[in-house]
Formats: structure tokens, C-alpha cells, sequence
């Protein structure tokens, strides 16, 4: 009798604080203020049996592969210039990775008319995104080869998230299956000659790395998106997820940045995210 009682109390404690800790994940990313619903024999734009569905199902290693992405994304000055030019990133650090994880969950998840919707709206809010760089050179996000750098970018990361925190023993065949089934929103998007490949993706970086570069205005966009909350558990958490994308990186992305991790920290930052992940992953399994 004396054994048994605690179980009671502490059952029901640890009920609350997953489903607390579930609700508070899904408000990050705004799951819960879209509709995933599918209507009876509507395919959505990927295959059951898409490695797209396993990927992007992953909530932990998203959060790591999509701040890695936006990181990366950066690199490029027009990619830089519209984030720059056209969003209030100061004050709202989390707010584009919480779009694009709505954007991401509605194009994989969510029925064909939604995917559609969700891609029709990213068309209509670059249609105003466009520009001077500091060069003059002129930047639009609608141009093609804009959209392929911030699709490959943002893909590429996702599953580099997904082998370290995941699933490492993926198939290759199935990595390169991904690449090729991602590349379908990018083409609606408007976005041409998408690598479908890692080898082709490997090819890609090499062609673009000349262009990219870092400058003050992408340490000023990089700092705010890695701030830390007011929250002590949530700003903890986005520390180690902000590691953890940083680590993530291609060695020359986190040299550019000048954010390289010393080879000494690695394995803890490596260690500490992949504890996060399984108890976000037990909180998401069951929480209500």
C-alpha cells in the first residue's frame, strides 16, 4: 500500500506535464491553426509511401533542420535582401519558422485544395518581395533560381536533421527518392532545374557556393533568429535547438557564418539535442 500511492499521484502528474508540454510544441509551430484533414480518396501531393511523409513527420528534427535552413538560406544576398527588405525580423524571430512549418505540414499532410491554397499564398506574398541588393542589382523573389537555392537549402537541411536525430540507416535510394518528391511543391512554387539527388544536390552547392557570402546585415538577421525567449524551459530548449542548427551546417555555411562549433563541443551539443528530441518525441506520441 505504502508503494502504490505515489504511482497514483505521480501518473497524473506526468499525464498533465506531456500533454502541457504538447500543447506548447504545437502552439510553436502552429500546428493546431491549420487543417490537415483529407477528404475520402484525396492522394495530396505526396504518395503514402513518400520518405517526404516520414521526414517532415519528425517534429524534433524539423525544428533543428528548419532553423539550419533559415541559417543557410541567408547566405545568399537575395534570399538576405527579402528577409531584410520585407520582414519585421527583429521582433518576430520565430514567426517565418512557424510559417514555413505550417506551409510544410499543409503541402505534406494536408488534402490537394489545401497544398494548393498553401502554395497559391507563397506565390501571391512574393509577388511584392523584391528589390535593390546593395550592388544595385536587382532581386524578385519569383525568380526561378532563387527559389530552386531556398528549396534545396531548406530540403537538404531537413534531412540532414532527419539522419542525425532520427534515422541515420535511411536508404539511400530513399534519400534520393525525397529529394525527387520535394522537388514537386518547388516546381509549383516556381522554382526550375531542382536537383532531385544527393549527388545532384552535392553538384548544386558547388556551382552556387560562389555566390554566397556573409555580411553585418546577416550576423544582425542570424542574432535575432538565435535570441533566446523570455521562457526559462523554452528559451533553454531554442539554445540547444539554435546548437544544434548551427552544428548542423555544411563546415563552409557555419564558416561563412562564423559560427563554426569547436570539434571539441560537438559531441555534447549532439548528445543534448538528441535528449531533447526523445522527450518531444514522448510528449508528441501521446500528449493531448
Amino acid at each position: 500500500m505504502s508503494r502504490a500511492a505515489p504511482i497514483a499521484i505521480v501518473d497524473p502528474f506526468v499525464d498533465r506535464f506531456r500533454a502541457s508540454l504538447a500543447a506548447r510544441l504545437r502552439g510553436l509551430v502552429g500546428s493546431g491553426e491549420v487543417d490537415l484533414a483529407r477528404s475520402p480518396g484525396d492522394p495530396g501531393l505526396f504518395d503514402a509511401d513518400s520518405p517526404a511523409l516520414l521526414v517532415h513527420g519528425d517534429f524534433a528534427a524539423m525544428m533543428i533542420g528548419g532553423l539550419s535552413a533559415l541559417l543557410l538560406q541567408m547566405l545568399h544576398p537575395a534570399a538576405l535582401a527579402g528577409v531584410w527588405d520585407h520582414s519585421d525580423f527583429r521582433r518576430d524571430r520565430l514567426g517565418r519558422l512557424k510559417r514555413t512549418a505550417q506551409f510544410i505540414g499543409l503541402t505534406t499532410f494536408g488534402g490537394t485544395v489545401a497544398a494548393e491554397r498553401a502554395i497559391a499564398h507563397v506565390r501571391t506574398i512574393h509577388d511584392r518581395v523584391h528589390g535593390t541588393l546593395p550592388d544595385g542589382t536587382r532581386y524578385d523573389a519569383n525568380d526561378p533560381a532563387l527559389l530552386t537555392w531556398v528549396h534545396v537549402a531548406e530540403v537538404d537541411s531537413f534531412l540532414r536533421a532527419y539522419l542525425r536525430y532520427r534515422d541515420a540507416a535511411l536508404a539511400p535510394a530513399l534519400q534520393d527518392r525525397y529529394f525527387a518528391d520535394a522537388a514537386i511543391v518547388a516546381e509549383r512554387l516556381g522554382a526550375r532545374d531542382i536537383p532531385r539527388s544527393r549527388t545532384e544536390v552535392a553538384d548544386y552547392y558547388r556551382r552556387i557556393r560562389p555566390q554566397l557570402r556573409a555580411d553585418h546585415r546577416t550576423r544582425e538577421v542570424a542574432d535575432a533568429l538565435l535570441a533566446a525567449g523570455p521562457d526559462g524551459a523554452q528559451a533553454a530548449g531554442l539554445r540547444l535547438t539554435a546548437a544544434a542548427g548551427i552544428d548542423l551546417l555544411p563546415d563552409w555555411a557555419a564558416t561563412l557564418h562564423g559560427r563554426r562549433p569547436a570539434a571539441m563541443v560537438r559531441p555534447a551539443i549532439r548528445a543534448g539535442a538528441s535528449g531533447m528530441n526523445r522527450v518531444l518525441r514522448w510528449a508528441l506520441q501521446r500528449g493531448a
